[in-house]
Formats: C-alpha cells, structure tokens, sequence
C-alpha cells in the first residue's frame, strides 16, 4: 500500500507514524487494525492509533517489564480458559484494565497463550512435544474480539513476515540494489511492493478455488514469468549481427 524511508537521527517509529497518518487518510476504512511486533509497543503508536478510531496490537516482550511482570503476576490468580489454535492445544488467559502504562490513553488489554504440540522428528520417527509461551497488548476490547479471535490475529504477525517481506526478498529479489540513489530505492521499493500486491489480488481474488489447489503462488508467478519471456516482440529470433535479415512473408489473404 505505501512505504515511508527513515530518515536520518530518527527511530523507526517516527517514520510508522508518517506512514499511519498519511495510511489513514488515503484509506480510511481499509483496516480497523493495525498488527505489529514488539518494537510498535509504543504509546506513540498506541495513542495515535487509537485517536484515529483504530485498534492496535502488539507483541508483549521484555522492553515492557513492568508491564510483563504485571501481567504474569496477575495471571497467576486467575484459571486460564482452553481453546486451540490450529493443532496446538491452549490455555489462555485475557485481562483488561491495566495501569502499569500510563502513558497509553486507550484501555491496555494484555493476552496471554500457552501452546503445546507436538512434532514427530524426520530422522528418528519420534514425536517430541513442543511449548510456546506468547503475550499481546492490545487496546482491542473483548467484546469486539474475544481471546479466541485475539490469539490468530497476534499470531497473524508472522504472515506479514513471511508473505511479506520474506517473499519479497527470496522470490521477487526486493533486497538487491539496482541503483544507489535514495529516490530510486524507493521507487523501486514501492514498484516491487506494487508488483506483488497486483499478483496476489489476481491469485486470491480472480482464480478460482479449484486452480488455487492445483497450483502454487509459485507456479502461477512462473507461468506469469514465462509468458513475459516467451511472448511478444522481445520472444522473436533475433539474426546475428552482420547477417543479411531475410524478406517478410506476404501476409495472408
């Protein structure tokens, strides 16, 4: 959708927050939520999103202890609920009303979830079981979305990353640098992030079920790719230079 650079002697924030305000006046009912990781943990974040009439969520990590260790310590007085997630078995606990960041103007809300799976090991056939611990803080208020639907959108961070910039870096080379010029990677940032906006649309909204099933994103870029390559003027043969090119063909009648 866009892309902000940061600018020099300025943290990553203030540049999200360039990109939030003008995000949020060129499409204002695009999204309700704005999914980030720890460092967006911010109240910069939290007090501008939320003055916007959207929600934000974030991972909880250590750069909050005083707001970690508060939640752990009120967890612990409270039974958790079960729920899954996926394959993963959970135990979740939810508060609202946290005090410990003062500087956040929302209601903090703050998720915990405890997962348990388990995972069988290609070398020796065993099945080992695994644990992860994941904490949010949210201004998301449960009866707009309740634990259960908490917990897939923290955990839809990571298609962000995956989808997002890992793709962009391993399939569509966004992590080359074809000229070093600042307005030149940024444009050429904005037209590889354009470039796979319009792909996905096209594989998500315009085919079918069935050929999603049948084939990979992958498989449709290639083919996508192949048609480029092996149609259209630049496919013809090209004579060798020096070579006397031959007399066109009469068109047919």
């Amino acid at each position: 959708m866009d892309a902000e650079p940061q600018r020099p002697g300025e943290d990553e924030i203030a540049a999200a927050l360039r990109l939030l305000e003008r995000v949020l006046a060129l499409y204002p009912r695009a999204f309700d939520l704005v999914l980030a990781d720890g460092l967006y943990a911010d109240p910069r974040v939290f007090n501008f999103v939320y003055a916007h009439g959207k929600d934000v969520l974030a991972v909880l990590k250590d750069n909050h202890p005083a707001l970690l260790e508060d939640a752990r310590s009120l967890f612990e007085t409270i039974a958790p609920v079960t729920g899954r997630y996926g394959t993963r078995t959970c135990q979740w606990w939810d508060l609202v009303g946290f005090t410990t960041w003062p500087q956040v103007a929302a209601p903090i809300r703050v998720v915990r979830s405890l997962e348990t799976w388990s995972v069988r090991r290609q070398l020796d056939g065993q099945v080992e079981q695994q644990h992860s611990e994941w904490f949010w803080v949210t201004t998301l208020a449960p009866t707009r979305a309740p634990t259960a639907a908490v917990v897939p959108l923290g955990h839809a961070r990571w298609t962000i990353e995956n989808e997002g910039f890992n793709e962009l870096v391993t399939r569509w080379h966004a992590d080359h640098v074809y000229r070093h010029e600042p307005t030149a990677l940024l444009v050429f940032t904005l037209l590889v992030m354009l470039c796979l906006n319009v792909f996905l649309a096209f594989y998500r909204r315009d085919l079918k079920p069935a050929a999603r099933q049948a084939a990979s994103r992958l498989h449709v870029a290639r083919q996508v790719a192949a048609e480029l390559y092996g149609t259209g003027p630049a496919a013809s043969p090209r004579a060798p230079p020096g070579a006397q090119a031959s007399p066109a063909s009469p068109a047919p009648t």
